[in-house]
């Protein structure tokens, strides 16, 4: 912007709230100009030449006297203390267009009055009369006009950042990208989808499905915007929020002996059997090997299978009994494929969750995904 006259003495750019430069030294920071009117060394809140808190050209974190810019290691100077906010350049931009304050006015929206307010305070904060006002109209100064045309080019930047900042939205909102644990993936999230495409029918989605350990995986890698995972906690790294509740049941095939005994089974017997169950790392394994470790801990797995369906399509076979999620399994007992087998003494019970890096929050489809999955939240 433009620098007012120099007084005697070396000191950075800044100016007075009345636009006049006194002679003493001081920085053009937060508190770099004086705020009584004068340039001179004294008062409080000036920067003296002298005093503990001086800018003096001596001394090891002294500032020089000479040079265009900050010392290396010093603060720079806050150009929001200099340089007009966007609003009243906008409206400068009016005067000049309209040659009327009124008009000026009414174009950006504010009363006369506090467009003549705004005008005056652009003044004093750069120390040079811009607009000439008469019953004929407003004029723009010499300095005003050179003023002008710097403001033109501010705002021209402005603008073109406002659209490459709308783009890097639109683009960031045109896709989604999902990580699901397997159960959220197959049996939750098409619901949740669908919901979403109502509202973003623009916004391509992908989903990727796995163990929860594997979703923790991709969002840290940044492969996908936000995650859901079906264990025990919040994986280390990731912040989260319960979307849903989910019990895990036993079954077996209706020609397994469980499936026809009378009595519960004590989690002694479930722990020392051989069952179908989903890889470690999975929501659905963590859960079960904590809630059994004080029972003598899982025996060694019958099979062990990365998906859901493969676990539920081995119990159907009649391969062994299974643990598994109830969402999952909700027409094989129906259809009588599969009989669950009722257990005393241990809770199988779990929440879902969606999970995200620490510190960054869902944002776009991502938020009004999960905005979506807590309006349906599936309690049991």
């Amino acid at each position: 912007m433009s620098r007012g006259t120099r007084g005697g003495g070396a000191h950075e750019d800044g100016a007075h709230e009345d636009g006049t430069y006194g002679g003493g030294v001081y920085e053009g920071g937060d508190r770099g100009a004086s705020r009584n009117g004068a340039g001179s060394g004294a008062g409080n809140r000036t920067r003296s030449g002298t005093g503990n808190r001086a800018r003096s050209g001596t001394g090891n974190s002294a500032r020089s006297g000479t040079g265009s810019g900050p010392a290396d290691g010093a603060p720079r100077p806050h150009l929001s203390h200099r340089v007009p906010d966007l609003g009243a350049l906008e409206l400068l931009l009016a005067v000049a267009r309209h040659g009327s304050l009124g008009a000026a006015a009414r174009e950006v929206g504010i009363t006369q009055p506090a467009a003549s307010s705004r005008i005056r305070s652009m003044e004093r904060q750069l120390g040079v009369a811009l607009v000439d006002r008469s019953p004929r109209g407003s004029r723009l100064t010499d300095a005003g006009a050179l003023v002008t045309d710097w403001a033109r080019r501010i705002v021209e930047a402005a603008e073109a950042f406002d659209a490459g900042a709308q783009a890097l939205r639109g683009r960031r909102d045109s896709r989604l990208r999902v990580a699901a644990s397997m159960t959220i993936a197959e049996y939750l999230l098409p619901g949740w989808l669908i919901a979403l495409r109502a509202e973003r029918p623009d916004t391509a989605v992908s989903l990727q499905a796995g163990n929860s350990a594997a979703v923790a995986e991709r969002l840290f890698a940044g492969d996908a915007d936000v995650g859901f995972v079906e264990g025990l906690a919040v994986p280390d790294g990731l912040d989260g929020v319960v979307v849903a509740h989910d019990r895990l049941a036993v079954v077996a095939a209706p020609s397994h002996p469980w499936a026809r005994r009378r009595a519960p089974l004590d989690p002694a017997e479930l722990a020392a059997t051989p069952l179908v169950l989903r890889e470690r790392g999975s929501g659905t394994r963590q859960v079960l090997d904590a809630a059994l470790a004080a029972h003598g801990g899982l025996a060694r797995p019958l099979l062990e299978l990365a998906s859901t369906t493969a676990v539920k399509a081995a119990a159907v076979s009649g391969a062994g009994p299974a643990v598994l999620s109830e969402l999952a399994i909700t027409e094989e007992l129906a259809s009588r494929r599969l009989v669950a087998v009722p257990v005393e003494g241990v809770v199988l019970r779990r929440d879902l969750r969606a999970v995200w890096p620490t510190g960054h929050r869902p944002t776009g489809p991502a938020r009004d995904l999960l905005s979506l999955t807590r309006d349906r939240p599936r309690e049991r």
